[in-house]
């Protein structure tokens, strides 16, 4: 029997990366899983991949999120399982930001992971069931260079993970969270690229910071967003996991 047979799974940021990953591996374990993400043309077709439903939600907009996901809802029933993927970061140094920049980053990623988790989580305390996993980073555990706003809104992540942990256990629902090191995603290359050869050698310097000395790969991140989804960790919740690689052993 596959762990996630007559569930219905949403993946914020769904379309590409780590988020595609996921998809595919809720879907591969039995899951029906609607793919959610800004670019609708690619989340229809990695939705289309995996017989699932897509839909456009921009993370950032509240309204989005809502009309969003009562559209899944409705298509798919009550969402069993949440994956708070959606990311974004605008890499620079803090001193050549703009507030601009902070509302963009920490709206997307912190922000966005409050909107969707208010979404469904009314619903899954009714019904006395449900998971949510939020994808943080090892960002948000140890900091990073020339991605503050990134960082806080990782870190934010985390906290709220355990909030809403606390909040929910007595409903059974679990909340938990993964935290990756440097994976081979487009969001990681295109920091690297926009600032040229510092960029490379940031990158580079987070590969050469872990035990393993490689970058991860979005397989392995979905690999251990699906066991802490399942049932088979059915007494963690509050917790972050990091998959990085040993970029950090604490």
């Amino acid at each position: 029997m596959n762990r996630f047979d007559g569930r219905v799974a949403i993946v914020t940021g769904g379309a590409s990366g780590i988020g595609a990953a996921i998809v595919r591996r809720l879907a591969s374990e039995g899951a029906r899983v609607a793919v959610a993400d800004l670019d609708a043309e690619q989340a229809g077709t990695v939705a289309k991949d995996v017989d699932g439903a897509a839909v456009r939600i921009d993370v950032a907009d509240i309204a989005s999120v809502r009309a969003g996901f009562a559209e899944i809802e409705g298509e798919l029933g009550p969402i069993d399982l949440l994956v708070n993927n959606a990311g974004a970061d605008r890499f620079a140094f803090f001193v050549d930001t703009e507030p601009a920049d902070w509302d963009f980053v920490l709206g997307v990623n912190l922000r966005g992971t409050m909107a969707c988790t208010h979404a469904v989580l009314a619903g899954m305390q009714a019904r006395r069931s449900g998971t949510i996993v939020n994808i943080s980073s090892e960002a948000g555990r140890g900091g990073t260079i020339a991605g503050a706003s990134y960082a806080a809104a990782k870190a934010g992540i985390i906290g709220f993970t355990k909030a809403i942990a606390l909040e929910s256990a007595r409903y059974g629902i679990r909340c938990n969270a993964v935290a990756p090191g440097p994976v081979e995603t487009p969001l990681l290359n295109n920091a690297a690229a926009a600032a040229g050869s510092l960029g490379a050698k940031l990158k580079q310097g987070m590969i050469d910071a872990t035990v393993l000395g490689r970058c991860g790969t979005p397989e392995e991140v979905a690999a251990a967003v699906a066991f802490i989804a399942s049932d088979e960790a059915s007494y963690l919740t509050g917790q972050t996991l990091a998959v990085s690689g040993g970029l950090s052993m604490w």
